[in-house]
């Protein structure tokens, strides 16, 4: 039988190889952590490039290896910066970034009027050849889905794969966006909505710089989120010009908020999705109260021959709540 004395020694030695232990899992542990942070920085830039597109200097990132997938960022007048979400699919395809015309470190424009879907689509079509791409991949997120699909259309020859990202398919479902959004800052945000009926009551009108700042009180994650705390921070807040809400207006329209206009007012590919021979992959959000999903689900109507995602934990941004799920599927798409 053992004393108490060697009972306690024992206790001891056993203490002192499983505290041993434990700093050599700890110290496992942080070398993996430290290789993860390694392999994926946080949205740190890679080095990137200026392109003369159309007599503008656009600025594209590019990070990845394998065929290109290019990501249209939304707004319209975002810049490329919250889409490094996307990063971790730089291990299957050379991802592109692109600061389009008027956004972030890009040549923004003189006058408004000089920014349009048509030019968008254009300095697409002119940075392909450019960068001497034969084929490229598509992501077209919110705003950016539209670039997307109608870049498609008219380039077809030019697309392997298009991925519509909680995307748009007319104005009228944009307009379901402005009203779903207004509805519940209405019925959430009552404190919110009593001063904007009261300057809109005014005479102003969503690109009115106070109409602008009252609207911007609604926290973002909650008409985009399923899971507000994931939208807390900003990817990168120092990124200049991350949004251009002179571009946002001419697009949309000068009340573009309650009633659209502009070339959002006039998009409409209901009737051509079908014709799309490349394959295609929709994704949309449950808890997106901007994509709504009663309109989302209308494109395995309008665009049969689609693979169609609905993510059942996620707002806009499957790539933020639900990426691993996201990312498998695409990575999948993009192999076809």
């Amino acid at each position: 039988m053992f004393s108490f004395f060697s009972i306690s020694q024992h206790y001891i030695y056993r203490t002192k190889i499983s505290l041993v232990m434990k700093k050599l899992a700890f110290f496992f542990s942080l070398v993996i952590i430290l290789q993860a942070v390694s392999a994926f920085p946080a949205f740190q830039h890679p080095e990137g490039k200026f392109y003369k597109i159309n007599g503008a200097n656009l600025w594209t990132e590019t990070i990845g290896k394998g065929d290109p997938l290019f990501l249209i960022s939304g707004g319209p007048g975002g810049a490329h910066a919250g889409m490094h979400n996307f990063d971790p699919l730089s291990d299957s395809c050379t991802l592109v970034y692109v600061d389009y015309f008027g956004r972030g470190k890009s040549d923004t424009a003189k006058l408004p009027t000089e920014y349009s879907i048509e030019r968008d689509i254009s300095d697409l079509e002119a940075l392909r050849i450019a960068m001497k791409y034969e084929k490229i991949n598509i992501l077209g997120h919110s705003y950016g889905s539209i670039v997307a699909q109608l870049y498609a259309l008219r380039y077809p020859q030019n697309v392997k794969h298009l991925i519509i990202a909680n995307g748009f398919f007319s104005g009228e479902m944009w307009q379901e966006n402005d009203d779903n959004s207004n509805h519940e800052i209405r019925e959430n945000y009552p404190e919110v909505w009593e001063r904007l009926m009261q300057v809109r009551a005014e005479g102003a009108h969503s690109s009115h710089p106070l109409h602008q700042q009252i609207y911007g009180e609604v926290p973002y994650g909650f008409l985009y989120a399923y899971n507000p705390d994931k939208f807390r921070t900003s990817l990168d807040p120092k990124y200049p010009n991350k949004m251009n809400t002179k571009l946002y207006y001419q697009l949309v329209g000068d009340d573009g908020d309650f009633i659209i206009g502009g070339d959002i007012a006039k998009f409409d590919v209901r009737a051509l999705l079908k014709n799309l021979k490349m394959p295609v992959l929709v994704s949309a959000g449950r808890y997106d109260r901007v994509s709504v999903p009663i309109f989302a689900v209308q494109y395995k109507k309008y665009c049969p021959q689609a693979r169609f995602e609905l993510f059942e934990y996620s707002g806009h941004n499957p790539q933020v709540e639900e990426p691993e799920k996201y990312f498998k599927i695409i990575r999948e798409f993009l192999r076809k």
